[in-house]
């Protein structure tokens, strides 16, 4: 192969804005648990860690989607260059930028994390999957462990000393997690032997560490049926010795590692705990039937991280895109479609591409806004925390409401725009020789994992819309009617302003319409059309929050002079609203619409119907 080369590529200044302009980031900074960080240790850790991206784990990128990951004699091996890649990670601290001190983080806001997450996950997917279920493994650990376990297992896995996964899915159950058959049994000692299958486990054997922490989901012998009876193990590959370092076999094997569409330099695979009988597990927190519960600390934070996969790999295919669409010339300018000696042009000129690039570029911004939006009510949350319940309290529910969009939405969008990115270059786009075709293989997944997309859908629609009451969907549509009436009247945002409170208007009737059918026993209807109301939802936060991005750009523009630099990109914000709200947000209104029409046709058709072969 040829010497690896980087085609990652992020918008440092747009990601400052939603920081500090957009979301005033700079407020929380230097507070409470914040109180060592300012502006510019923010600053100086984005821009190392792009530089991380673009010179470590962005040349990387191909090197991993051509090699992908090998298994023998019952050891996965790594790409070229992964190790290092993670010994590199850990050592400068980029994994470490929100974890706690007393685990030797750096204790920054969620929101820094989010924003050094993007470029690293934009840079190359696949190599961040491994430190990305690791922390998802420590967090989990972290927040439900015994101290003894905290201190071995969390911290450990904090500091890159040892791999962690997730392990839920089985052959038989896929989704259905309440039907999983692994078993527990113990062994009179606290311990208990693990016996099972788990299948498609990111990150389920490497060479990147010494050892692997699984959290296993099984059921102890005697445990009610469904998840109620699911209980969460600790289960390293390794055994640990008394000193900490591993030991033994754990009778943790490695069935085998998928052959995929995408993220082929993270190892998926299928683990067989206890084949021998000597696989040996301990609970987490010590407490049984619990394992759902905490689970979901690991599943919350992993969906969040699909979306921000999302984002960066959504952004790195935008600016590509941007970037061939300057330099490709063909055909001439539209205006001169009828003059054969008319010179060619660069094909951004042509409106068609333009029309792409527009919904490439409002799409990406209006996703990080989300995103960042999300992790700055998880701080503001922290802060407020045993100071104002109620406020801290509002925060959390945003964050729950949030959740589902992010992770749903960005992952469909993230597909999207590579196709759209893919489109722009025509055939360019179609061969390995420019990273699109990557980036939409390596995209496909984040619809599928961490909860199918419709699993997000009837997640939102039949218990996020309605915790407390309703109460933080209410606090939601405050917010942007707040907005609505602050700027109904804006000289160049007003028009737009009117179709975000249209689908305002929308997205709480057809809430309503939910509950009719919840209450009248109509149940189908409601996953037809959860999918639809989550996007729904999704474009109108993000018709919202571009429009508060362009509102504060416009502002900051008439404070300029004329030929300042950021003229241009204030100009760029404006626009990305107002496409976003002429194109999407009309169908917002018009998939209510479509709703509550409550169309049967996929339920009313017999199963033979379908085909008559």
């Amino acid at each position: 192969m040829s010497q690896p080369i980087n085609r990652f590529k992020a918008d440092l200044r747009d990601i400052q804005f939603t920081l500090f302009e957009q979301l005033k980031v700079g407020d929380i900074l230097s507070k409470g648990p914040f109180a060592d960080w300012g502006v510019d240790e923010v600053k100086m850790v984005l821009d190392e860690v792009y530089r991380f991206s673009t010179t470590v784990t962005g040349p990387l990128n191909q090197v991993g989607d051509l090699e992908k990951c090998r298994l023998e004699n019952g050891q996965v091996t790594t790409p070229t260059g992964f190790k290092e890649a993670w010994n590199q990670l850990y050592e400068e601290g980029w994994k470490g930028v929100s974890v706690s001190e007393e685990h030797g983080g750096q204790g920054a806001p969620t929101i820094v994390s989010i924003a050094a997450e993007e470029l690293l996950s934009g840079s190359n997917t696949a190599f961040s999957m491994y430190p990305g279920l690791t922390q998802g493994a420590a967090e989990a650990i972290d927040q439900n462990g015994t101290e003894a376990q905290r201190a071995l297992y969390a911290r450990n896995l904090f500091q890159g000393k040892w791999g962690g996964t997730m392990c839920l899915t089985e052959p038989h159950a896929g989704s259905d997690v309440g039907a999983a058959l692994s078993t527990a049994e113990k062994n009179g000692n606290g311990t208990y032997n693990i016996k099972g299958t788990k299948v498609f486990i990111s990150s389920g054997d490497h060479d990147l560490t010494d050892n692997i922490i699984h959290l296993v989901l099984a059921r102890v012998k005697g445990a009610v049926a469904g998840t109620k009876g699911l209980s969460l193990f600790i289960v390293p590959k390794y055994r640990v010795n008394e000193d900490g370092t591993p030991g033994e076999s754990n009778d943790v094997t490695t069935g085998s590692i998928e052959h995929k569409l995408g993220i082929n330099g993270s190892s998926t695979a299928v683990l067989n705990f206890g084949e021998n009988d000597t696989c040996v597990g301990e609970l987490v927190g010590g407490v049984e039937h619990q394992g759902m519960r905490q689970m979901f600390t690991m599943m919350n934070f992993s969906r969040i991280g699909v979306g921000v996969q999302s984002l960066g790999i959504a952004s790195t295919a935008y600016l590509n895109t941007l970037e061939y669409a300057r330099d490709r010339k063909q055909g001439p300018n539209v205006k001169n479609w009828k003059t054969p000696e008319a010179p060619r042009v660069p094909i951004i000129q042509h409106p068609n591409v333009r029309q792409m690039l527009m919904e490439m570029k409002a799409k990406v911004e209006g996703l990080r806004i989300l995103i960042y939006k999300l992790a700055y009510h998880e701080d503001q949350a922290r802060l407020l925390a045993g100071k104002d319940d109620e406020k801290a309290d509002y925060h959390k529910g945003q964050v729950d409401l949030m959740t589902p969009l992010v992770k749903a939405y960005g992952s469909d969008e993230a597909f999207n725009i590579c196709e759209i990115g893919i489109q722009v270059h025509g055939g360019a786009g179609f061969v390995q020789d420019y990273p699109l075709e990557q980036y939409l293989r390596d995209s496909k997944v984040f619809s599928i994992y961490e909860g199918t997309n419709s699993i997000q859908a009837m997640d939102l629609v039949g218990r996020k819309l309605g915790l407390k009451g309703g109460q933080y969907t209410q606090q939601f549509m405050g917010d942007v009617a707040q907005f609505v009436q602050e700027h109904v009247e804006h000289p160049e945002l007003g028009e737009a302003v009117k179709r975000l409170s249209k689908a305002q208007e929308a997205i709480g009737a057809t809430a309503m319409r939910f509950l009719t059918w919840f209450q009248s026993g109509e149940m189908e209807q409601v996953p037809l059309s959860g999918r639809s109301f989550l996007v729904m939802m999704s474009e109108t936060v993000i018709g919202w929050l571009l429009l508060q991005a362009a509102a504060i750009a416009i502002e900051s523009a008439k404070a300029l002079p004329a030929d300042h630099p950021d003229q241009h990109f204030y100009a760029g914000k404006k626009y990305a609203a107002l496409w976003f709200a002429n194109n999407c947000l009309p169908e917002v209104v018009a998939r209510a619409e479509t709703i509550a029409l409550a169309d049967r046709s996929p339920m009313d058709i017999p199963e033979e119907a379908f085909a008559t072969i």
